[in-house]
């Protein structure tokens, strides 16, 4: 009997055909960290169940009937025992998602699915033989959490498993024809990037800016010789920071012919920037951006970029933070199918000091993992240096990129720091009227517009996210053509300029926030360097009636007592010295949701660890501002059309995030809603919505934000 797997018109893909072949992929993706035999194992075994008599029917027949596939796989794995039971967690979640391991209770668990009755799938054994396990999956070590370990193995075999059956199927249904393209090696890229570069390399002048920007450029370049393992490149603003870090990446991925170069960063605004940095040098096909902003599927030109999406395979991807992390702890295929990829890559965390706080004991454990085993060279790149040598589970050995750091600094200084201590909205509006070039920042919207409307007149402009992105991009526009006119220009704004947007004033005031979020806003001052230090002045200020932000309260209070401890808040050893404070406050609770004891032994809960490590967690909802015409006519088009993935990435250009229900009776959303004035967009799209009292919008400020919002620092 001739047993199917795919069928496509008259084309038809034998069981064996496709295990053999996605084992064949699969191995070779897990050879990339050295366990082929395991990829070579999980692919052979997955599909086990199609050898039924009932998935025969189904599939000649062509019938939807479901008929589950994937348990048997799992089933053997379980009768096998020893290592084989590892292998039953990606064989049962191939297609539903890695599974915990649960009790024989829960019919989607493990145990579940390992008690489930399923058709008879034995007549496998004719044409398949399951291949031996001959090595331990990881290097079971004394001072190591091996059970976390042994969990990231699991995910990283998994991922092979999912990406090899993508393309085998694929590969399959297409005919062949699948319209990936791969990018040029990454040895043609180093070549294009030391042409761009060969003149900056021949400044030996250590007594200018651009002369320092090379000294850092060319021991990144020396330093990508090195060995793999953590590196640091600590740079001030205006370092070259970016190219510096590139130059690394490139130099150490063509030494140990690694794979590709991953940039990881907090801000949409940075990586749309270095994204298009990258691929000026390094040509288009070689770069994928891959965020929410970004949707490549709505053009046959993009079909190649739509599909390295899926699982990152180009030379050169740039990630938020989101993206990055919640892949690497989701149990779902298409999340996961991604992981593998980051094996034997160069991973850059740009804005290294946003890991978030609440995650950040599993996200330093699992940068250790890709580190050990999973051949990584990882790169902490940013001015504010988190003081993470006491979070690593073992002392690390970290490399730093930066040479003469703290002449660096010192050289590269551009502001001068003041603390003004406690005034009231009022007094700070009148030294604001004094101004004429000047951005001040403070810590919640709210406050943002009761300022700016103390103020409001010639020049002045306000900037958060109660303007929706389009409104804040021609505000930037307006607010960068007054700043090269030298015309008055003054800025209320949140912390959304600190990084990511290029502006440079003579002076910036900041409500007082995180050490590194006040170094962030220093860097818009004096920026360029044109203006003499001691007349560039950071104003750190705190306000009488300033209430408890909940959310940056614990950053709050220790940034206080650094100031009353520290002389220079930008000096290395005070950096350091707030974030050494901040973990030991923050204790247990870098691990907010327990991720880290969801692992014991081979008793993995895989789907409850992807529920809950979310690193934005904020009960919001989205408000669309129909003001301008096009919005108005993308607003009718997904009314009458529907949502899709591309009228919906267009839409985020006139949206804003505010509070939902959870927060509280007294939440602004609550507020709007009440009132009449936002409505419900659409049937198909949950927490979506129109506002209809468009009074309640202004250009100068946004959305009317009556209601205090802590949402101002990040997003």
């Amino acid at each position: 009997m001739k047993y199917i797997a795919h069928k496509e018109q008259e084309r038809e893909q034998t069981i064996k055909e496709h295990l053999c072949g996605t084992a064949q992929l699969a191995g070779e993706f897990a050879e990339k960290f050295g366990k082929g035999e395991w990829g070579y194992c999980c692919g052979k075994m997955h599909d086990i169940g199609k050898y039924s008599q009932e998935f025969q029917e189904k599939i000649k027949k062509n019938t939807n009937k479901m008929i589950d596939h994937s348990t048997a796989g799992a089933k053997i794995c379980k009768e096998l025992g020893g290592y084989y039971q590892i292998l039953s967690y990606c064989i049962a979640g191939h297609h539903a998602g890695l599974p915990d391991y649960g009790n024989t209770g829960i019919a989607s668990s493990l145990c579940g699915r390992y008690n489930k009755k399923i058709y008879d799938y034995q007549a496998y054994k004719d044409e398949i033989e399951i291949p031996k396990l001959q090595t331990d999956p990881i290097p079971f070590r004394g001072d190591k959490n091996n059970d976390f370990a042994l969990a990231t193995f699991i995910r990283m075999i998994y991922s092979c498993l999912v990406d090899a059956d993508f393309l085998d199927t694929e590969f399959f249904m297409k005919n062949g024809k699948t319209e990936r393209e791969f990018g040029e090696p990454l040895e043609v890229l180093w070549k294009r990037l030391e042409k761009h570069i060969l003149k900056w390399l021949e400044n030996d002048d250590t007594d200018t800016i651009n002369g320092r920007r090379t000294e850092i450029l060319k021991n990144c370049i020396k330093e990508g010789e090195d060995e793999k393992g953590i590196f640091r490149l600590t740079v001030p603003t205006g370092g070259g920071k970016t190219i510096a870090s590139l130059a690394f990446a490139l130099k150490h991925a063509v030494k140990h012919g690694m794979d590709r170069i991953i940039y990881v960063i907090p801000y949409t605004s940075i990586i749309e920037q270095n994204a298009q940095i990258f691929r000026d040098i390094l040509g288009e096909q070689n770069v994928l951006e891959n965020h929410c902003n970004v949707d490549y599927s709505n053009s046959e030109e993009f079909k190649p970029m739509q599909l390295a999406s899926e699982n990152w395979d180009k030379p050169v991807i740039v990630i938020t933070n989101v993206q990055f992390f919640e892949s690497l702890f989701s149990n779902k295929s298409s999340k996961c199918r991604k992981i593998h990829n980051i094996a034997n890559s160069v991973i850059i965390l740009d804005e290294a000091q946003m890991l978030s706080l609440d995650y950040l004991k599993p996200c330093t454990a699992m940068l250790e993992e890709l580190v050990d085993n999973y051949k990584t060279s990882i790169v902490l790149c940013t001015a504010t240096q988190p003081a993470l040598d006491e979070i690593w589970s073992v002392k690390k050995q970290i490399t730093e990129l930066c040479p003469r750091v703290e002449e660096q600094f010192r050289f590269l200084k551009r502001v001068e720091y003041q603390n003004i201590g406690n005034i009231s909205k009022k007094k700070l509006a009148e030294k604001l009227k004094e101004e004429t070039n000047a951005l001040c920042i403070v810590n919640t919207k709210k406050c943002a517009q009761e300022l700016y409307r103390m103020l409001e007149g010639e020049g002045v402009y306000h900037l958060s996210t109660s303007m929706y992105p389009n409104h804040r991009k021609s505000i930037l526009k307006k607010i960068r053509e007054r700043l090269a006119e030298k015309r008055k220009c003054v800025v209320i704004a949140t912390s959304l300029v600190e990084a990511g947007v290029d502006l440079d004033f003579k002076h910036v005031y900041r409500q007082i926030a995180g050490i590194d979020s006040m170094i962030q806003a220093a860097g818009r001052c004096n920026r360029e360097g044109k203006n003499k230090t001691s007349d560039s002045n950071v104003y750190l200020f705190e306000f009488d009636d300033a209430g408890i932000i909940r959310s940056q309260s614990l950053q709050i209070d220790t940034a206080k007592s650094i100031l009353s401890d520290y002389e220079e808040i930008a000096d290395l050893d005070c950096i350091t010295d707030y974030f050494s404070r901040l973990y030991h406050h923050r204790g247990e609770t870098l691990d907010k949701k327990n991720i880290m004891n969801e692992f014991k032994r081979i008793k993995c809960n895989f789907e409850t660890v992807a529920k809950n490590f979310k690193l934005i967690e904020q009960d919001t909802r989205t408000i669309f501002i129909n003001i301008e015409s096009e919005a108005e006519n993308l607003l009718q088009e997904i009314k009458s059309k529907g949502v899709s993935k591309e009228r919906m990435r267009r839409a985020g250009q006139y949206c804003i995030q505010v509070f939902g229900n959870e927060s509280g009776k007294n939440s602004l959303f609550n507020h709007l809603y009440g009132a009449g004035m936002i409505r419900p967009v659409s049937g198909e799209m949950k927490d979506f919505y129109e506002l209809v009292s468009l009074e309640q919008y202004s250009e100068s400020c946004g959305l009317e934000m009556t209601i205090d919002d802590e949402m101002a620092l990040f997003f």
